[in-house]
């Protein structure tokens, strides 16, 4: 198998992450994701499924119009001038559809057990799929975060070849030995092991053997609750 080969930023211009929300239970993992990377000031390319809202709307009652991005900010609380794009799902010309453009990889974060097929089958049906295919050929990190239990043996497969292919395949577990206390604090320690696979140098969660609990960075409670937009 390839190894993967992770890029790196350079300099004051750090390469973008590309971030996947698709329609497995858990688009709060997404959320906080994307809210701790746009505290960090880490450019990211947003890639939102149709699925992925309808769970939003179920999990948090988030319901977003025309201008999703000001009104994903809004509820994040993240001002209108991070560095973030939004893409469109059927826009083939959009940057991340091209190996010529530079990432620092890319996570879907959940990801769908409908999307990890895709992803195992070298399927391109929307520019989720493209995009992970793309850093797959480029051998670009790719991160794949599925919430689902049991798994059948068809998922099972599917991680199978996903992992042949380069990829790196996490269930969203959290652990217990860093004394959570809240729902946050397990949200944050799933958030923080993704984090871990890019090499973001990160204090969500209180690592094995640590002696204090973290500080966590950045605003870290209004994208854990539910509320109405």
């Amino acid at each position: 198998m390839a190894q993967q080969k992770k890029s790196q930023p350079q300099g004051d211009s750090p390469l973008p992450f590309v971030l996947a929300i698709t329609g497995a239970s858990g688009a709060i993992y997404g959320m906080r994701l994307l809210q701790y990377l746009m505290d960090s000031g880490q450019p990211v390319d947003l890639l939102i499924s149709s699925a992925a809202l309808r769970v939003m709307l179920e999990e948090h009652d988030l319901t977003f119009g025309e201008n999703l991005r000001g009104e994903l900010l809004r509820y994040l609380e993240l001002p209108d001038t991070v560095p973030l794009k939004l893409h469109s799902l059927k826009d083939y010309g959009a940057s991340v559809a091209s190996g010529s453009y530079r990432t620092r990889g890319m996570a879907v974060v959940p990801c769908s057990i409908g999307t990890l097929g895709a992803l195992a089958a070298g399927l391109t049906e929307n520019l989720i799929h493209r995009a992970a295919a793309v850093t797959l050929k480029e051998k670009r990190t790719l991160v794949v975060l599925v919430r689902e239990m049991p798994f059948g043996h068809i998922q099972l497969k599917n991680m199978l070849a996903l992992s042949e292919a380069g990829a790196t395949v996490a269930c969203a577990s959290p652990g217990f030995y860093h004394r959570p206390q809240t729902v946050s604090d397990q949200i944050d320690f799933v958030v923080g092991r993704v984090l871990d696979q890019f090499d973001f140098d990160n204090t969500l969660f209180k690592r094995w053997k640590e002696d204090s609990r973290p500080i966590i960075q950045g605003k870290s409670g209004k994208a854990h609750q539910g509320s109405k937009s």
